[in-house]
């Protein structure tokens, strides 16, 4: 497969990815509400779209991606009844509530960078857009496709439905969502179930409130990823992603109001990765089991039978195509870990390994067989980000590197061109596209800094006392040993020479 082909939720097609504005490529995906901790639920969309920010940058594209913080809390009508997370949290902390979102968003940051997910190109908050909500709500009012009640608006949806294909996303049916709707908080405000809030009237009790052409109050969930999307990626851009629990009514939302604010849809292309489970149940409060990545990573959670590191569960996730379930058990995860393992283990072989020619030795056939491992490699990423079948050729790969390192097979069966492909490939695709880290060796460079962190405070005593003569045989053995010492205005650092 040479080209990428991305599984198009809106189509449910896998469709040839070619970019509305080539080489720059616009992708937009839902972060977190940042009411409280980190949880295994932010785990796998953050991976899964941190794989196509990377895989789509080594094809060659310029990605601007946009990933949101929510924290002007949530105002969700289909499932529970009306609450802003964030007021609610940080009443119970006795906090501010930018205190806490602050909180929750360094936590959040924090998981990230252990995951090894890169940083997004843009990272718009809700409360830092609020001008450009008011102002989109505006031109959905002037259309005539939104109400004001009472300081509230809602995006009128049956009015909607009549022209566009409301549901096409989701799959719902207009009749179905207005049968199926619940009878909430001013819920008798709307002219019908089904109709969602952009901006609502803040009670008295409400913390976080902005003043509205419509009186103080607060921007609704969906218009928040509308306004900041169509703001830095224009319309249409794109790639859209997110969880698939957003399908509805966040994303067929974000279209209505999208389509209705700008006359364009949002994206080109909707991504959305699959769920997780916990032993087989649905993560939630009701179970349970809702388990924090700082519970995930050090094993203090009575589900856990030990920590898993940041790595483990970020191979994990590659396990399993993203638009498959997911279950997270301790067996599934010691399994991961170990698979882990193998592989940065193959990795370390394979950067010693010494390849000798020998001509007498070269096997067409394992010649062969290895070039089609490695081109399988971008075969498969291009097959909709397939990163499980990627990881079953790198161990197929891993296995030739481990029989070559034993001696049960010559590595001069293969061309030299082959394998400097392969030293090339195998580093690309474990470091570079899929994001692993060989923990142990990280862990071990940080115990090297505190060493050398304390011979040269030892070194600084000894300038300071005059005695240059065992600063200097300092500096010298570590010279002759690997390890320069640089001094400069803000002190002495480190290097391997």
């Amino acid at each position: 497969m040479s080209q990428l082909h991305i599984t198009n939720s809106l189509s449910r097609e896998k469709e040839i990815f070619i970019p509305l504005n080539p080489p720059y490529v616009g992708m937009y995906v839902c972060g977190p509400t940042v009411s409280g901790e980190s949880h295994l639920g932010h785990a796998r969309p953050y991976v899964t779209f941190d794989i196509v920010y990377r895989w789509l940058k080594h094809l060659g594209y310029k990605v601007r991606y946009v990933r949101n913080i929510t924290d002007a809390g949530h105002f969700e009508e289909e499932d529970r009844e009306a609450i802003d997370k964030v007021s609610v949290k940080a009443k119970l902390e006795r906090v501010e509530p930018m205190e806490l979102v602050q909180k929750y968003t360094n936590m959040y940051h924090d998981a990230m960078d252990l995951l090894n997910n890169e940083r997004p190109s843009i990272e718009p908050t809700a409360t830092g857009h609020i001008i450009e909500q008011i102002s989109m709500i505006q031109e959905i009012l002037k259309k005539g496709l939104a109400y004001e009640v009472n300081g509230s608006v809602y995006f009128d949806v049956t009015k909607y439905a009549k022209n566009n294909d409301y549901g096409k996303l989701s799959g719902r049916k207009i009749d179905e969502m207005i049968a199926g709707s619940r009878e909430l908080e001013n819920q008798s405000e709307k002219k019908n179930p089904a109709d969602f809030a952009l901006w609502k009237k803040a009670p008295p009790e409400h913390l976080m409130r902005w003043t509205s052409p419509w009186g103080e109050g607060f921007p609704g969930w969906h218009i928040e990823c509308s306004a900041m999307a169509t703001k830095y990626l224009g319309t249409p851009f794109d790639i859209h992603g997110g969880g698939m629990d957003l399908l509805f009514p966040h994303h067929e939302s974000e279209i209505a109001q999208t389509r209705t604010a700008t006359g364009n849809s949002p994206a080109k292309y909707w991504m959305h990765n699959n769920m997780i489970t916990v032993n087989g149940k649905k993560m939630g409060k009701s179970y349970n089991n809702t388990i924090t990545l700082r519970e995930l990573f050090s094993g203090n959670h009575p589900l856990l039978e030990q920590a898993y590191s940041p790595m483990t569960i970020r191979f994990f996730i590659l396990q399993t195509h993203y638009r498959s379930t997911l279950d997270f058990n301790n067996e599934a995860l010691k399994g991961a870990e170990k698979g882990l393992q193998r592989l940065m283990n193959a990795l370390e072989l394979l950067n010693k390994i010494q390849f000798t020619e020998n001509a007498a030795d070269l096997d067409r056939g394992e010649d062969d067989e290895v070039n089609r491992l490695i081109n399988s490699l971008t075969d498969f990423m291009n097959d909709d980000f397939n990163t499980a079948m990627t990881l079953a050729s790198l161990f197929e790969l891993a296995s030739k590197i481990n029989a070559w390192q034993n001696q049960q097979a010559k590595i001069s069966s293969i061309k030299k061109e082959t394998f400097e492909s392969l030293k090339e490939n195998f580093n690309l695709f474990v470091t570079d596209i899929l994001g692993l880290k060989n923990e142990a060796a990280t862990a071990t460079d940080s115990k090297m800094d505190d060493v050398m962190q304390l011979v040269i405070s030892l070194r600084n005593e000894a300038r300071a006392k005059k005695d240059f003569a065992t600063s200097d045989k300092i500096r010298n053995d570590l010279q002759n040993a690997g390890i320069q010492l640089k001094d400069g205005k803000e002190g002495t650092t480190w290097e391997v020479s």
